[in-house]
């Protein structure tokens, strides 16, 4: 005889929740019971009952519903229909809430889901196999990223004073608010996937712009106070679900009209957000949907700065130390000095010591794939304006917010009001000697790694100048391998920009806190800033 429905395992049971139907026109909350068993035909499905009535409110396959976590003691439920009988396409058509008192009932539901789902449910007992290990297929992320530095990287954003300092750049605050703000229309009565939400606050833009619904997706713990600040916006709130976990892994009761993200990084490209954007796109948003921002580009330019290259230079001299405690340093010396010249500059600088216009590489994030941000290979091609001895690439990005109304853009430009990004500088050790009118060639080839950066090789040549030129000939070479993911911060205010002639004889310029005090007083060695003091090992 077949055992009855639900007894062929003893089900998992869960007699006070609180429902909220948020597909009905007036949502309103229930007390209500759920639990989870298999029907006749082995299906695992979760039934749930309403207090005031025997019958239950749904009885749902597990196959076809998602759920995911909203808080500590909230979760949200999707269920999934066929379009039709003839239709192969599905599409979420209800979706509701369901509470619990304590944070245990709601981490045992959300568990117990999982586990029926997959099938790891005992015959006898409803409890994990006890000689079985549940193994979740990876994310996209978990695949190319290490463990390591994802966890650093979400213990980061998951904290307030890092957000602060995001909040506090008023540049980029106050620019993506304009853009959201002033293009109403692109969000009014639109449903919003905010990539990366943060603190919440592009959310809340998005809100007062009138969004129909807001999922704000963030991983880190940072969720947990954006639930917070949106709880404590009511006005705005009731439109916003915070949803805690990875673009790549969660999912949405419905499509997005529009996305909006802050996936920026040093570069543009650092810390590798711009991948999940995509992935964001692919999965969520509709066909010809809106994205802010929808365009990035990185700018690039030589610049000559030898107050710069003389303060990384000396950083080495420590280990031309020949009699340190009885001890010579100097066979360390050039793996020193080429290790300083690994790290790019993050800071802020004149643009006057930009040796010539820059040149532009675009990424549409509306039409690229995903892999099109593994590996980003740029050819340079440049005539210096001056004469002069260049140094290295100078970088920045700027963002396009593509509204049906206004355009705006975020720019992190030297000369342009300073943001938390600053600009970065790729600095070479070995300067090439340049003059006016004469190319400047070379390649920047980024290379991305699992530590959510990328590598950077870098390649700066100086052609032929004068009678011949036209055949192309390379008179000086410099190369550098850089690493994104270690900079050296120096996030000081632009240095004054004076003449080259002027940077050999006026001392005085030179006295800046960056730059150390054998150099300021006149007493350290001068031969750091000519090559001949290069390491023979990178001469090579």
């Amino acid at each position: 005889m077949e055992a009855p429905l639900g007894q062929k395992q003893r089900p998992h049971e869960f007699p006070s929740i609180t429902l909220s139907h948020l597909s009905s026109p007036a949502p309103s909350s229930a007390s209500a019971s759920a639990s989870f068993a298999e029907d006749n035909s082995g299906c695992p499905r979760l039934r749930i009952h309403q207090l005031s009535s025997p019958d239950p409110v749904f009885d749902l396959d597990l196959q076809n519903i998602q759920i995911f976590k909203l808080g500590p003691l909230e979760l949200l439920c999707a269920s999934e229909e066929t379009g039709g009988d003839d239709s192969e396409e599905k599409s979420f058509s209800r979706a509701f809430k369901i509470g619990f008192g304590t944070k245990v009932e709601c981490k045992s539901f959300y568990s117990a889901c999982e586990q029926w789902k997959l099938g790891v449910v005992g015959a006898r007992t409803g409890e994990p196999l006890a000689n079985g290990r549940l193994t979740v297929p990876k994310s996209k992320f978990d695949n190319k990223i290490d463990t390591t530095s994802a966890k650093m990287y979400f213990h980061y954003y998951g904290q307030l004073l890092h957000q602060q300092n995001m909040l506090q750049d008023y540049v980029r605050t106050g620019t993506y608010y304009a853009a959201v703000i002033e293009n109403r229309v692109d969000f009014h009565g639109r449903v919003v996937v905010d990539v990366g939400a943060g603190s919440g606050i592009l959310s809340l833009f998005a809100a007062q712009a009138g969004a129909k619904h807001v999922y704000a997706v963030e991983a880190s713990e940072m969720a947990e106070y954006a639930r917070r600040l949106v709880t404590g916006n009511p006005s705005l709130g009731q439109r916003i679900t915070v949803i805690k976990g990875k673009i790549e892994e969660v999912e949405l009761p419905e499509k997005a009209d529009i996305l909006i993200s802050e996936p920026m990084g040093t570069l543009l490209v650092n810390e590798r957000m711009l991948e999940t954007y995509v992935i964001a796109r692919d999965r969520f948003l509709i066909p010809d949907g809106k994205m802010f921002p929808s365009l990035g580009r990185i700018h690039m330019a030589p610049f000559s700065d030898e107050y710069l290259y003389v303060e990384i230079a000396n950083k080495a001299l420590f280990w031309q130390q020949h009699n340190y405690y009885g001890v010579d340093l100097t066979p360390l010396y050039g793996s020193a000095f080429q290790g300083y010249f690994s790290q790019p500059v993050v800071d802020a600088f004149d643009p006057r010591l930009l040796v010539s216009p820059p040149i532009i590489h675009t990424l549409d994030f509306t039409s690229m794939k995903e892999e099109d941000l593994y590996e980003i290979d740029i050819p340079l091609n440049f005539v210096s304006s001056v004469g002069t001895r260049v140094h290295g690439l100078a970088c920045w990005f700027d963002v396009l917010f593509n509204g049906s109304s206004v355009q705006r853009w975020l720019t992190t430009a030297p000369g342009a009001p300073t943001t938390h990004w600053y600009q970065l500088r790729c600095v070479l050790a070995q300067p090439i000697y340049v003059m006016a009118g004469q190319e400047i060639t070379g390649r920047f080839h980024l290379v991305s790694h699992s530590a959510q950066s990328y590598t950077i090789f870098l390649t700066m040549s100086a052609k032929m100048w004068g009678a011949g030129a036209d055949q192309g000939g390379i008179l000086q070479t410099s190369s550098c391998k850089f690493d994104l993911k270690e900079p050296y911060y120096r996030l000081s205010q632009p240095q004054p920009y004076v003449l080259q002639q002027d940077q050999q004889s006026n001392q005085q310029l030179m006295q800046s806190q960056e730059i150390s005090p054998s150099i300021q007083d006149g007493t350290g060695p001068s031969t750091a800033v000519i090559p001949s003091h290069i390491p023979e090992s990178l001469n090579q």
